[in-house]
């Protein structure tokens, strides 16, 4: 007898013990986003020469980050992040001439603040990179586009290690006085370690 009671407050204690939950907004995570793309491109100086590319396209992204939060505070997070994006159907022309983008990569510093315990408010800023195919009609190649990129957003803690989010981005590309801009609408989804 006493070794089936011994053995019924043994599972007792088994099942009565709560699970320590990760934070979701404390240490490394790695997610999944897409959302919409305005790329608008007046002039591009490419290794072909500078393309008279004038044009803008709404496109459909996605892409995959990862990153690491850190609190400072009980309601302040940092933390630093990078992505990688592919873009569907945004070629830009103007005549012959075209800025294809092949992918983006970006590296920024985020700052939020827990508005509640599973509620973030951010900001972020960074450098961004694209890469596109371009052409004049005659000569194409590839080039490199460098710029910065600044954003917010909210995200929410949905499960114990998954938050979700909504974000704005803008990135200027442009340089030798051409103008590339970006603008970026994406949702995702983190899991959190």
């Amino acid at each position: 007898m006493k070794t089936f009671v011994a053995g019924i407050l043994a599972a007792a204690s088994v099942f009565s013990i709560t699970p320590a939950f990760a934070d979701a907004f404390q240490g490394p995570y790695v997610g999944v986003q897409a959302g919409w793309n305005h790329d608008r491109v007046r002039g591009a100086d490419t290794d072909i020469g500078d393309l008279d590319v004038r044009d803008s396209r709404d496109s459909f992204i996605g892409g995959a980050f990862a990153g690491y939060n850190y609190k400072i505070t009980p309601n302040v997070v940092i933390g630093a992040e990078g992505g990688f994006n592919l873009g569907a159907d945004d070629a830009m022309r103007s005549g012959a001439a075209v800025v294809d983008p092949n992918y983006a990569f970006d590296l920024s510093a985020r700052a939020g603040y827990l508005v509640t315990p599973k509620t973030m408010l951010y900001v972020r800023g960074g450098y961004e990179n694209m890469r596109a195919r371009v052409s004049d009609g005659i000569a194409q190649g590839h080039e490199t586009f460098d710029g910065w990129s600044v954003g917010g957003g909210v995200e929410r803690a949905v499960l114990d290690n998954v938050t979700a989010r909504i974000e704005y981005r803008y990135s200027d590309l442009g340089s030798n006085g051409n103008g590339f801009d970006r603008h970026q609408a994406l949702v995702g989804v983190a899991y959190h370690f």
